[in-house]
């Protein structure tokens, strides 16, 4: 009998295979604790893993932890990363300790279980409870679910109000219960609770205290604390180890609202104001006065009562006559947020010169000689008229040059046509190969069924034709992706055609034209303006993926 040919032959379907079970272990804890966080999360895995080593069948993609992270609600880092793999197809299992590790919230933990999961074929394990979606059986353990969760919930919201209750009355006794001291301060390492004078930063609070009694304003204060070179509160704790975090970190320099927080802090004078804050559905916000818990002389004072009063009537006094004003609004800023000075890198301040007996003019200006330190920037002043006169100016000969040059000739439309065949054609011959070799891997296990072929020679054969499809799939995708490039180029060609139309009518620059044409502008101290267009390099962009796709 004549042996037939392994080449192409005809596709039979195998019968469909389980899916394999890939499992994300989700573990969370609560209270951030040095001493029994590790060993509870620890605990948690310990518990995971002998549960596995009974169902060999379950293979882990990967492990979701929480540390610190309240089971009131899903907004945890670890758990949204775990959805993620879900929905990207990597994880189609979620193994848990207990339920109350998924969530404390009744209703969302129940939504999760009995809906999302159940949605998307996901597996649920909650190995205390011996709660297996996979279990057909498990009609009892499904049934108590709703209870156990609301117990959960119950629990938390038990456990919340003891600890809102402990955190009160240590206010009432006294004890200072936020995380990091205030600036001029240190927690005594004897006592957590207990503030004591940072010889460092105490003398720049009495400072500035002494500075606002002379009746000097906030920003004359900030100037001077940036001159003398004086850390600010959040640089400072930086420095000493008290934050650890570049987040919480400002730009290095006083702020006007950095000194009124020192001003109007009772804590200086060796009085506790606190709870003036409050969390509500897991947000801090102000706080009633009636929330406030005072209790004096709990620790040594900075300034005394009498220099505090007088500062806070000074201030009081600025605030009132800043409120009784006529406040006449602002026009409409065009260019908010895009322009910055060429020679510090800061943001340029627009302000307004009110004038009697004509319009008012606004002016782009630099704040760092006036506000934080004369030394670090020549400063840069420019008319706002001025300014958008010289971008209409700038934009048009910028959109003539690339534009009428580049994209709006007929040959570019021409060029981009035969870019758009040439990619369609590609992608449309890749599809048929990937067809062809799917092809040939569907009729690989008739040809080892009818003894055609080894079972070394099927393995061969399918990882070639797999290996060939996976170098062709990325190819498609990049090509696609170039497709809609070209589109999209297109259509903002025709846009950029109109809107270099319009500035060349008009002069005229709108909020919409500017934030689509412009990325940045940059002032110099001699009013030399450099300006960033969005748009060039969009097309510039646009012509390399058209480069590469044509050496694919």
């Amino acid at each position: 009998m004549a042996r037939k040919s392994r080449k192409e032959l005809p596709a039979i379907i195998m019968p469909e295979q389980e899916q394999p079970c890939k499992a994300g272990i989700y573990v969370r804890l609560s209270v951030e604790d040095t001493h029994t966080r590790t060993c509870s999360i620890e605990s948690q895995q310990m518990i995971v893993a002998s549960f596995l080593e009974r169902n060999p069948e379950i293979s882990v993609y990967n492990t979701y932890i929480d540390n610190g992270a309240t089971g009131t609600n899903f907004n945890r880092p670890g758990f949204q990363q775990l959805l993620s793999d879900i929905e990207a197809g990597f994880v189609n299992c979620v193994i848990v300790k207990d339920l109350s590790r998924l969530g404390r919230n009744a209703i969302d933990t129940g939504y999760y279980i009995e809906q999302y999961f159940r949605i998307r074929n996901i597996r649920f394990i909650a190995i205390n409870e011996n709660y297996d979606t996979a279990n057909k059986d498990g009609t009892e353990n499904g049934i108590m679910i709703p209870l156990r969760n609301m117990i959960n919930e119950a629990y938390a919201m038990d456990i919340a109000r003891k600890i809102k209750a402990q955190q009160r009355q240590a206010m009432k006794d006294g004890k200072y219960i936020g995380a990091r001291p205030p600036y001029g301060y240190l927690k005594s390492e004897d006592d957590c609770h207990q503030l004591i004078i940072d010889p460092v930063a105490a003398p720049i609070v009495r400072k500035i205290f002494e500075w606002a009694k002379e009746g000097a304003g906030l920003n004359t204060i900030a100037v001077r604390l940036n001159t003398e070179g004086c850390l600010p509160p959040s640089n400072y704790k930086k420095e000493t180890g008290e934050i650890r975090h570049d987040r919480l970190v400002g730009s290095g320099h006083w702020q006007t609202r950095t000194v009124n927080k020192v001003l109007r802090s009772e804590v200086y004078t060796g009085d506790l104001v606190q709870g003036k804050t409050k969390n509500i559905d897991h947000r801090q916000v102000i706080a009633d006065r009636d929330n406030y818990i005072t209790v004096q002389n709990t620790h040594e004072a900075i300034i005394s009562h009498e220099l505090f009063d007088e500062v806070q009537e000074i201030l009081d006094r600025v605030a009132e006559e800043a409120r009784e004003r006529n406040v006449v609004p602002y026009t409409p800023n065009l260019l908010k947020g895009k322009v910055f000075c060429a020679e510090c890198g800061r943001p340029l301040h627009r302000q307004r010169n009110m004038r009697k007996k004509h319009p008012d003019v606004y002016l782009f200006h630099c704040l760092t000689p006036s506000r934080i330190n004369p030394d670090d920037c020549p400063g840069v002043t420019i008319r706002e008229d001025v300014l958008l006169d010289l971008l209409c100016d700038l934009l048009t000969c910028e959109l003539e040059t690339s534009l009428g040059s580049c994209l709006m000739q007929t040959d570019s439309n021409d060029e981009y046509e035969q870019s758009r065949i040439e990619l369609k054609n590609k992608i449309s011959s890749r599809r048929q190969e990937i067809v062809r070799l799917r092809g040939l891997v569907r009729s690989l296990y008739e040809n080892l069924v009818n003894g055609n072929i080894t079972k070394d020679e099927y393995y061969d054969y399918k990882a070639k034709y797999e290996g060939k499809i996976n170098l062709i799939a990325p190819e498609i995708e990049t090509l696609e992706q170039a497709l809609q490039l070209i589109e999209k180029q297109e259509e903002q060609q025709c846009r950029l055609a109109k809107d270099a139309e319009s500035i060349r009518q008009d002069h005229e620059l709108t909020a919409a034209l500017i934030d689509r044409l412009i990325e940045r502008v940059d002032v110099s101290s001699d009013k030399q303006v450099s300006v960033t267009y969005r748009f060039k390099s969009e097309y510039e962009n646009c012509k390399e993926v058209l480069r590469q796709c044509r050496n694919m």
